[in-house]
């Protein structure tokens, strides 16, 4: 294993949209939105590319099933808290990622923008989970 985050290597999944809840007005509550998701994943992916084995590998499509079926089933009220449990998604999935950076947007909330919403970086290290 890598010893410091800077030698990590980035997995990433961009722009999975989904459509689910998220929300504080009532009619965010009744109707599904589209949420965008953004996902980096630090990990050392050295044993992968020595083997060429997925299962040395940072299984990308296992964690966005898993994010897909937060998204569609959980209904959080704000991009704060909905950003955090995808990041705890993603340690729990797959014990090799280290480090999370997490953007989730809500396209179309405020006039006149294309988007709004969060990022946030976790480390393994500091996570609850």
């Amino acid at each position: 294993m890598v010893d410091t985050l800077s030698e990590l290597d980035r997995v990433q999944i961009k722009d999975l949209s989904v459509m689910g809840i998220i929300g504080i007005n009532p009619d965010e509550r009744l109707e599904q939105q589209e949420i965008l998701v953004n996902v980096t994943l630090w990990a050392d992916t050295g044993p992968a590319a020595a083997s060429d084995a997925i299962e040395d590998a940072v299984n990308y499509r296992t964690i966005n099933k898993a994010l897909i079926a937060h998204l569609e089933g959980g209904a959080p009220m704000l991009v704060e808290r909905l950003a955090t449990e995808l990041v705890e998604i993603c340690f729990e999935t797959d014990g090799r990622v280290q480090e999370v950076e997490m953007t989730v947007e809500k396209p179309g909330a405020l006039r006149h923008a294309r988007s709004v919403g969060i990022t946030i970086k976790r480390r393994r290290q500091d996570s609850d989970g």
